[in-house]
């Protein structure tokens, strides 16, 4: 007979803490329309956002990132010492490597932690939650640190009509630690790279390095999106997704408390809800309206808003799903720290 690996017991996950940086830059409708032809109107009735946060030239996503973090663990109760790993989910990382996880961990001060980032942009934040829960369930960590961070205003072309209005910038964080009883439900996940152009950033480094070498302006590749095709997407498939992570934690729309969606659009908000049979209980988050769309961001700065708020308590159930470039979605059912 072979020899048997040993393997840890299984024990429970939750969320313990909840942190999240916002630019102090407000950017409106109107100052978005000074590049683009369009309207403050025109914006809130097509994606519902108002007004945007913008970082500074000065501010990175480590700037944010660690920031939202270091609330993160304060807010659990704990110091940088008790985190033995970091994941950290971005589209926004200029750099290929090193991984902006390890930056963050060395600027946080933590000592050899495991460290790495996620490239699954507007469900990088759920696809995280779910690792989180896999290493402390089965014990190889303690409390892990999961980043939702992006700084999309450089990588969004100002003159670009599509998506100009929509992409902002900012950071946030949880901490997922061991828990008694079940904290965090099954992770719902997925991808569909056959439709991958329909949000993509593709350089033309030729065209590039001649841009920046004749104008001696750095200037990095953009994103591109076909707006409806995503919208059609998310409307169509999402509902499945959601519907689903709530039946593998053995749940109903009536058993939950708040509903955090990507904040990707508001009418995309507004179906999902629709198609959902929500009671009137349920909240739902909207923070598209004043934070626009942060992609790996967008759910934890949307919790944060409800926390603070005074809607979310901790304990309640709160159903999050990610979707967007990929195309991907994760999504699951988490109580509120």
């Amino acid at each position: 007979m072979t020899a048997s690996i040993a393997t840890n017991p299984r024990r429970f996950s939750r969320l313990s803490g909840l942190g999240v940086f916002r630019p102090e830059r407000v950017v409106s409708n109107d100052e978005i329309c000074e590049k683009i032809e369009s309207s403050d109107e025109w914006i809130r009735e097509r994606s519902g956002i108002i007004e945007r946060r913008h970082a500074d030239a000065e501010t990175s996503i480590i700037d944010m990132a660690a920031a939202a973090a270091e609330r993160a663990i304060a807010d659990a109760g704990l110091t940088s010492a008790d985190i033995d790993a970091v994941i950290l989910a971005t589209i926004s990382h200029p750099l290929q490597t090193p991984s902006a996880a390890v930056l963050v961990a060395d600027r946080l001060g933590l000592v050899d932690p495991g460290a790495f980032d996620i490239s699954a942009a507007c469900s990088g934040f759920p696809y995280g939650i779910g690792l989180a829960d896999s290493l402390v369930s089965n014990g190889q960590a303690t409390n892990v640190l999961v980043i939702g961070v992006e700084k999309l205003t450089d990588w969004t072309d100002p003159y670009d009509r599509g998506t100009a209005f929509i992409f902002a910038d900012g950071a946030g964080a949880v901490v997922v630690s061991p828990s008694e009883e079940p904290g965090i439900g099954p992770t719902v996940w997925g991808s569909n790279g056959a439709e991958a152009e329909a949000i993509i950033c593709l350089p033309d480094w030729n065209a590039l390095r001649k841009e920046n070498a004749e104008t001696g302006i750095e200037k990095w590749p953009v994103l591109h999106m076909q707006g409806q095709k995503v919208f059609r997407w998310a409307v169509s498939e999402m509902a499945p997704i959601a519907k689903e992570a709530l039946e593998v934690a053995g749940l109903t729309p009536d058993d939950i408390q708040l509903f955090v969606p990507h904040q990707a659009n508001m009418r995309i908000t507004d179906a999902l809800v629709r198609a959902l049979g929500f009671p009137e209980t349920v909240t739902v988050a909207r923070d598209i309206q004043t934070a626009g769309n942060t992609s790996a961001a967008s759910i934890p700065l949307a919790l944060d808003r409800l926390r603070q708020e005074g809607v979310a308590k901790s304990g309640d159930l709160a159903l999050l799903i990610g979707f967007g470039a990929g195309l991907a979605y994760a999504a699951q059912v988490v109580r509120i720290p």
